[in-house]
């Protein structure tokens, strides 16, 4: 069993023993040293904190220790039940909240659970906030309130909200939408966007949509990652269908993945690739973001507009920090993420859906039609599994030093080698166990022998 407790909170697998695992234990004791950090640091003094949870079968119990250790910390509790992490960043500002916490453990398997935290502008924490919890949570200072100052529950959802937002858009065009008469295919893998896509997709105005594993029971029906290997059957809906698009998110529904009309993915690197295009169009010379391991795409179609791209670290405060320096129009990270500052700063599926389908609409276009006008590149994402023996900072420092002369090297997060044809980026996960290898070139062969070479290279 693994417990990761890092910056950017705590994640684990449910169950096995006290230091084994995630359980009430440590998770009260990150909470309350959470709500400890909210109380000194939030400007907004609300006493109030939202929480939302994706469908995840350990959901409930862990969002039952969570509000109680809340209240138990004297803060006001907005419970939402079941809400995308989109739309409990969103209800934090509705709320004028101190901070919320979001109860979802994102792509990973079903026996894993994590605890997302935000500040009172429903942002993730930044490394330094994330390090200061950490030492609250190592401590024996936290104060709890007195029987008096307990904190009160109060149930709320804010998926409407959200979607009326999404609508008041003014790049979405609700009535082109539905007069393209789209078809759409779903997989919403057994979590919270069975609740919330239906909704959308209804306010969009499409009328006909079929989904699969749209139940929100939380035992998904296959690995919740949206990649092409774990969404066979949306592939097989969509043509079965004879759907014009087909959409897949993630358990917390701030990941994207896209499939085009004959069953092929669009590749979740161009969500965003795609939908910045039509944005730039409409704003030409207006800045981009995205990490050091998305795509060279969006830094092409973004000159091809006259404006400026710019790389972020990997991590959504990374590239939201960045993309408030440089005045952003849009950024996000090559695994579906779309952040849209004209919503809010993070990652959302639902300004994602609701965009493309603009974009398909009004250019009436195809997905793969689409797909054909953007730069082409192909991407290699592989991995290293970490072992107590690896010296992984060593290891890219000499990595880092064997390539100087050979390539551009870039290592505000990891190492990253951009060569003039391809680029290689390795770095240690935040949440896993694991080195990333990504590799970008411009044939899926070149991309792969790339990240082959680094991979050998750290279990030398």
């Amino acid at each position: 069993m693994s417990l990761i407790t890092s910056i950017s909170g705590i994640r684990g697998t449910i169950g096995e023993g006290q230091s084994d695992g995630l359980n009430p234990i440590n998770i009260a004791q990150f909470t309350a040293a959470y709500a400890q950090f909210i109380r000194h640091n939030s400007p907004i003094k609300s006493g109030k904190i939202v929480v939302g949870r994706d469908a995840r079968m350990s959901g409930d119990m862990v969002r039952h220790v969570v509000i109680g250790t809340l209240s138990g910390m004297g803060f006001d509790v907005v419970d939402l039940g079941l809400a995308t992490t989109p739309t409990t960043e969103l209800a934090v500002v509705h709320e004028k909240a101190d901070g919320g916490i979001i109860i979802t453990a994102s792509h990973n398997p079903r026996h894993w659970n994590a605890l997302k935290l935000l500040n009172h502008n429903g942002e993730f924490l930044s490394s330094s906030e994330g390090q200061q919890v950490l030492e609250m949570a190592r401590g024996d200072q936290l104060l709890f309130a007195d029987v008096d100052q307990i904190g009160k529950v109060t149930e709320r959802s804010y998926t409407e909200q959200h979607i009326q937002d999404v609508l008041s858009l003014p790049e979405v065009d609700v009535e082109a939408i539905r007069e393209a008469g789209f078809v759409v295919a779903v997989d919403t893998i057994n979590s919270v966007g069975g609740v919330v896509i239906p909704k959308l997709l209804e306010a969009l105005g499409v009328k006909e949509y079929h989904i699969i594993h749209g139940e929100p029971t939380g035992d998904f029906a296959h690995n919740p990652e949206p990649l092409p290997q774990n969404l066979v059957g949306l592939s097989a809906l969509v043509k079965e269908k004879g759907a014009h698009v087909g959409f897949s998110v993630d358990p917390d529904v701030d990941r994207l993945a896209i499939y085009c009309e004959d069953g092929t993915p669009f590749g979740e690197e161009y969500t965003l690739v795609s939908i910045a295009d039509y944005l730039l169009e409409l704003y030409p010379e207006s800045n981009t973001v995205s990490n050091l391991s998305s795509t060279r795409a969006l830094r092409d179609i973004t000159l091809k507009h006259g404006g400026k791209y710019y790389a972020a670290a990997v991590g959504e405060v990374n590239v939201t920090t960045k993309m408030k320096e440089v005045g952003a129009l849009i950024g996000g990270e090559g695994n579906g993420g779309v952040i849209y500052p004209k919503s809010h700063y993070g990652r959302d599926s639902l300004v994602g859906i609701a965009l493309f389908l603009t974009l398909l609409a009004k250019r009436k276009t195809t997905p793969t039609e689409l797909l054909a006008t953007l730069p082409a590149y192909y991407m290699a994402k592989k991995k290293a599994e970490l072992t107590p023996e690896l010296d992984v900072d060593q290891i890219l420092k000499e990595i880092e030093e064997e390539y100087r002369d050979k390539a551009e090297v870039t290592t505000i997060d990891g190492v990253k080698l951009d060569f003039s044809d391809k680029w290689v980026h390795l770095r240690k996960s935040n949440t896993e166990p694991i080195v990333r290898i990504y590799a970008e070139a411009q044939s899926a062969d070149e991309a792969s022998a790339i990240a082959d070479e680094i991979i050998k290279k750290i279990e030398r």
